[in-house]
């Protein structure tokens, strides 16, 4: 009988992935990751809205209603070091990063595969919505979920950062199921947290003030600077870099008589440049820190379809590598508010090839 140990946040879908596989005949663990509270916090987590009674509880609960052996493993230290350092870092650099692509690769993976193996498992899973695929050159890699149809719940972007030797080592069942096809497999086995409501806030920052976040951590605060136009002109005062992000209309603190947008955030001379939104339009980007899924290396012009951040919809486009860890990505349309920090991810035929993240356009 293989073994397999689940990463298990308290939520329906890690739950009913625990469920599943040991409807599959695995030997399953339940693991909860300690990443930035403590036990007591998660047991009680004040943060979560809606009747929730916190991470440890509800992981705990499942795990006795299927009967399979339970673990909180403390990740702090290297949450810390790989997710929230890195998060103010590119913050304070004029970046917007994706906290959770870390997170995946370095902690929830890298992390929980090494402790896992030394619990004598043979796999890890979690409850993400994406298929784990062997190809046929050989390599591994992530095929879109069934969600994907109409839906918006597809999780491959997030995860795009995984290397060869954890996909081979990981078991993803939500994948082939919907969202609400979830919920009813929960309800059906009965399991506490079926109607557990999502969470979509970064895990360590739930009031989305990241800003905040960043000056209580820290204990610091952001040098105000100029707002500016295109053309360097002065139009009023920002609050700190930290407060914004390309595309950003709402809370700016600035009226110009219509709307505007961050257009560039200029941290040499510490200027948010404003526009209108028909500027945020380019066709082109590039971006470094490469890792390929589907395929080795990008070879001449690559056409794929190109996602810029989560809730991206995706874009055909072409790739080629211009450089030993930078690629050009070209649209075919012009896309909005291309975001320095966030991913390109690389998609073909809903399976992801690769991706880097953006230095700029």
């Amino acid at each position: 009988m293989k073994t397999v140990v689940v990463g298990m946040s308290g939520g329906v879908d890690s739950s009913v992935c625990a469920y599943l596989l040991k409807q599959q005949g695995y030997r399953v663990i339940g693991v909860t990751m300690q990443t930035w509270q403590d036990e007591d916090s998660c047991m009680t987590n004040e943060n979560e809205e809606n009747g929730g009674s916190g991470v440890v509880a509800d992981a705990r609960r499942v795990a006795e209603k299927l009967d399979i052996p339970y673990y909180v493993i403390d990740f702090k230290d290297v949450f810390r070091e790989k997710v929230i350092d890195y998060f103010i870092m590119e913050y304070r650099a004029g970046r917007t990063p994706n906290p959770c692509i870390v997170c995946n690769r370095h902690v929830k993976w890298e992390s929980l595969l090494e402790k896992s193996m030394a619990l004598g498992a043979d796999y890890i899973a979690t409850g993400h919505y994406a298929t784990v695929v062997q190809l046929e050159n050989g390599r591994w890699s992530l095929r879109s979920a069934k969600s994907i149809a109409g839906r918006s719940k597809d999780q491959t972007y997030a995860l795009y950062k995984l290397t060869q030797e954890q996909l081979s080592r990981t078991i993803m069942p939500c994948g082939q199921y919907t969202k609400e096809e979830i919920r009813r497999i929960a309800e059906e086995a009965d399991l506490p947290v079926a109607n557990k409501p999502d969470s979509e806030e970064i895990c360590f920052i739930p009031d989305k003030d990241y800003a905040g976040f960043i000056e209580r951590d820290t204990g610091t605060h952001d040098e105000p600077g100029n707002f500016v136009d295109t053309d360097g002109n002065i139009l009023g005062r920002h609050k700190g870099i930290t407060h914004y992000t390309i595309g950003q209309r709402k809370r700016l603190g600035i009226s110009l008589g219509r709307p505007v947008f961050v257009k560039e955030i200029r941290t040499d001379t510490n200027e948010v440049v404003i526009s209108d939104n028909a500027d945020l339009f380019v066709r082109e980007l590039y971006a470094e820190d490469l890792n390929f899924m589907g395929i080795s290396d990008v070879s001449g012009k690559e056409s794929v379809m190109a996602k810029i951040r989560y809730n991206h919809q995706g874009a055909a486009a072409y790739v080629e590598r211009v450089g030993e860890d930078r690629i050009h990505v070209v649209f075919e349309e012009p896309q909005r508010a291309v975001t320095p920090g966030q991913s390109v991810v690389l998609y073909k035929n809903g399976v992801v090839l690769g991706g880097g993240t953006i230095i700029g356009a």
